[in-house]
Formats: C-alpha cells, structure tokens, sequence
C-alpha cells in the first residue's frame, strides 16, 4: 500500500464528485510481488488546474470537459492508475524515440523511391510499409535463398526501391541445422551491411528474443548483445518477445484460442517475467543506445495495452509495435482489440503484419490440386509433390503445423476470394496484398520470398502509384468476410475421438 494512500484516494473521489462524473471502481492490482518504485510526482501536470481539462471544447462552444483520467492524474494517483502524461516533464525530457513522443502512428512520413514510410508508433522510427521477412534466409529448408540470393534482395529492395524494413529474429534461421545454425540470419543481414558503413543507416532492423520462460531481464540484455554481434552493429531498432513470456493460447500455435485458467501454474509459466520487468529492461537498453524501441510478437490486445501501462510506471518508453498473423483470411487483430488499443487516440502503438499471403495459400497454388498432407486419398500424388514441393505446405512437417491456412472453411474463403480477384482483372495475391497494405491499423507488411521474381511482383504492388482497391471490390471482400468471420481457426475436421485436441495436437477450442 502507497503512503498516503487513503487520502489520496478520498482526494480523488471528492474531484470526481465535484465534476458530476461517476466511475467504476478500479481494482488496484499489481502484477510484482515487490513495491513499484516510482519517480515522485512522474505523472503530475505542470498545473493540477490544467490537468482537469481536455484540450477541446464541449459541443455547445463551452469550456472543455474534466476527464477520469485527467482527475486521476491531478490527484496524483498515476502511480497506482498509471494512464501517462506526455506533458510531464520527465518524459518532456526524453527525446522521441520507438515508443512515447508526439507522432501519430502509421503517418505516412516521406516516399522514397516510390515506398511510403510510415511510423512506427508515436517516436522518431519510421519504417517503409513493406518489409523484408527473413524466417528462411539461410535456413535448411528445401527452396531457402542462400545468402547471395539474400544480398540480392537487400541490393534490390533497400537500395533501389526504398525499402527500409527488415525483420528477424535470433532464432532464425527456421528450419536450422548443425550447418545452417539458429542466428544465421542476423550474420547474413550483418554481411551485407558489412559492404558498405553507410548501408546500416538505411535499415530499420527488428530482431527478436526467443520467447515463453527464456525472456528475462537478464536474457534481454544478453540475448540483445547477441543479436548485436551478429548483425556487426551496435543498436537495433526495434527488440521484440518472438512470443509472450506470460501464458497466452494462441501464440501462433495451431487453431487453439480459448484461454485455460489452468495453465498459469504450469512449471514453464508459473514464474514468468511480469510485464515490469520486461518494460524495465528494454528501458535501459534503450538508456544505453543499444536500442531504438520494442515491442512485442504473437500476443493481443491485453499484452499490448498491460505493456504499456507497465512501462509508464516503471518509467520507461512504451512499446512501440505489436507484430501478429495478419491476411484477409485471419482478421483477428482488428476484431479483437489489438486495432482498438494500438491506435493513435488509445496507446498509438505501431503494427507490423506477417503471414500476409497464408503461408503462400492466397497465392492460390493449392487450390487446383490440394497439399500433399490433404491428399490422403492419392498417395502417388502426395509422394509426387513431397518430392518435388510448391511450397511450405507440400511439406510434411510444415503442411502439418501451417494447417489452420487450409481448414475446410479457411479453403472456402480462399476460393471466393479467388473469384473476386479473377472478377477483378487480377491475381489472388495482388488482390490479398493490397487489400492488407491500405487496412488502418497496419504500418508495415512483411513477407518473405525466395526468388527474385517473387520480389519484385511484390514489389509493384507496394508502389505508392498503385491506387487502393476500389469501394465495390472492398465491399464484396467484406461480404465473404462475413460468412466466417474466423475461418482459419474454424474446422470442419476434429474427431468425435480427439478429446480436446488439435490436429497437430494443440488444445481446443
């Protein structure tokens, strides 16, 4: 319990009581076992007069109208209700950087040779709205560019065609081996920026740490220096958790989305970084240089927002991007809370799109002649095409793990969007792409490629010439959205003998 504790609270109910608004009690829970510590008076206003009042007026032309929020601030319970203030003066001090300052995320900021770029949240980084995915550069897999094709890309995309976007990871490469080693990836991005010192100043590097029980203070600093080590710089821009350290059912896993109370006291979870403490850490790699903003992957809404309260009462910069599954077969983000909390009137947080094209199912390669894995009925067939496969999905661990993208509804709503795309003069892909580039809520598309080719009609369709999709094609997309709202964690496939599992047996619902 804070000193003063009970009076402040009365103060803050008389306040209220005062300006005739009525709230819903607060609970006040923490997430530590141990005292927050923080700065006295961090969320005070300069004036607590001018805390009481929004910086717009009433409808009638009246004077603005005090807030709960405002009222908190002014008497100063931030600490305990943590909303922030980017008026205080401690964080008028700090110069902007991944998280806090007075941008507006997803602002287009400048085009560069033909690429908009956008922020990334509300401080200085600025990010072009396609980015370079590199799960498998340099990896084990069966089609993996190898590091000169991956130089090519960079040669192309940064260097010609104002890509500044690159996202990784430390455990990538995935597929890895004794000869292709988890880390790869960041030494091929380290090799190339190695060419030439003025290469890393055009980049925008997102790197992550392995997530679940790995990410601690401790583990940021030493995964993070890592990273740097490899990459031969020394800051990246953006740090990320690759998953949650907390327990959470749907971090890219299977179609599992109902939470389990129970599984908070799994061994694994039980003693979880708590979100304090990960806001901590990245604060002071952020003190020390060593990074720009961070952020966090796989997660929604409660981690997005829990992060950035955690961060405001510590003290430290506030996430700046939240990087999930995204396509127009799995709108998840935007109707679940995480478009509400990131945009620029709640948190204002950055969001970074990956698995665009469905793990290469809305390019509709597999619609005329369906994944290996789903051709139990042929097996000649399915050996065919495990030899010489069209993609991930033609591969009999990936078909398995990736199977969410071919549920039987997730494969209804691929072929009427391939319908549409065909009524309207263009590909699948295209269509999938650009649809996902002009959503609000995302400031940047990732994905990955594995031939030039593919690169460059990515490329083309990233262009700042190319118009959005008109209205009516938008609202015929909309249209089959509405049938299945959720197709790939729908299925028509789960077993009277299943008991509770999954196809690749993950938990469900």
């Amino acid at each position: 319990r804070a000193p003063g504790l009970h009076e402040r609270v009365s103060s803050v109910r008389y306040s209220l009581s005062m300006a005739s608004i009525s709230v819903a009690p607060i609970g006040l829970v923490s997430t530590r076992s141990e005292p927050r510590q923080v700065p006295h008076g961090m969320w005070r206003s300069a004036s607590p007069h001018a805390a009481f009042m929004r910086p717009r007026a009433n409808a009638d032309g009246g004077n603005p109208r005090p807030t709960r929020r405002n009222m908190i601030q002014a008497a100063g319970l931030g600490s305990i209700f943590p909303f922030g203030d980017k008026s205080s003066s401690a964080n008028a001090k700090r110069p902007p950087v991944g998280g806090g300052g007075s941008g507006v995320t997803n602002e287009v900021v400048e085009t560069v040779n033909g690429m908009r770029q956008r922020r990334l949240g509300g401080g200085d980084i600025v990010v072009s709205e396609f980015g370079l995915g590199t799960q498998r550069w340099g990896s084990a897999d069966f089609n993996a560019p190898d590091e000169a094709m991956c130089h090519k890309f960079m040669d192309y995309a940064v260097l010609e065609k104002g890509v500044s976007m690159v996202d990784t990871a430390e455990q990538y490469p995935i597929p890895s081996d004794r000869g292709k080693p988890e880390g790869n990836t960041e030494r091929i991005i380290g090799s190339w920026m190695k060419k030439d010192k003025s290469r890393r100043e055009k980049l925008v590097i997102a790197t992550k740490i392995t997530g679940s029980s790995n990410v601690t203070k401790k583990n940021i600093r030493k995964d993070l220096e890592g990273s740097l080590t490899r990459l031969g710089t020394d800051y990246v821009d953006v740090y990320t958790l690759h998953w949650p350290a907390r327990y959470t059912p749907q971090s890219n896993w299977g179609q599992s989305l109902m939470y389990h109370v129970e599984q908070e006291q799994a061994p694994w979870y039980k003693n979880a970084a708590s979100f304090e403490e990960i806001a901590e850490a990245m604060g002071e790699m952020i003190a020390e240089g060593k990074l720009r903003g961070w952020g966090m992957c796989n997660d929604n809404a409660y981690g997005l927002t829990a992060s950035c309260y955690a961060a405001r009462a510590v003290g430290a910069p506030p996430p700046c991007v939240l990087q999930n599954d995204f396509s127009i077969i799995n709108r998840r983000v935007e109707e679940n809370g995480v478009t509400e909390a990131s945009s620029p009137v709640h948190e204002n947080v950055g969001f970074m799109a990956y698995n665009v094209l469905a793990g290469g199912v809305l390019t509709g390669k597999y619609l005329d002649v369906a994944a290996a894995v789903d051709n139990p009925q042929d097996p000649e067939l399915a050996e065919k095409l495990l030899r010489d496969p069209r993609g991930r999905m033609d591969d009999y661990s990936w078909g398995k793990t990736l199977y969410r993208y071919r549920s039987g509804p997730a494969e209804v709503a691929t072929r009427q969007y391939a319908a549409l795309a065909k009524e309207a003069g263009m590909s699948l892909t295209e269509m999938s792409l650009r649809w996902c580039r002009q959503r609000a809520g995302v400031t940047t598309t990732l994905l990955g490629h594995t031939s030039m080719a593919q690169l460059e009609e990515t490329l083309k369709y990233f262009d700042a010439s190319v118009p959005k999709l008109p209205q009516d094609l938008m609202w015929a997309i909309d249209r089959v959205h509405m049938q299945n709202r959720l197709p790939i964690f729908s299925s028509d496939r789960v077993g009277a003998d299943w008991e509770g599992s999954g196809e690749i047996g993950e938990r469900i619902p």
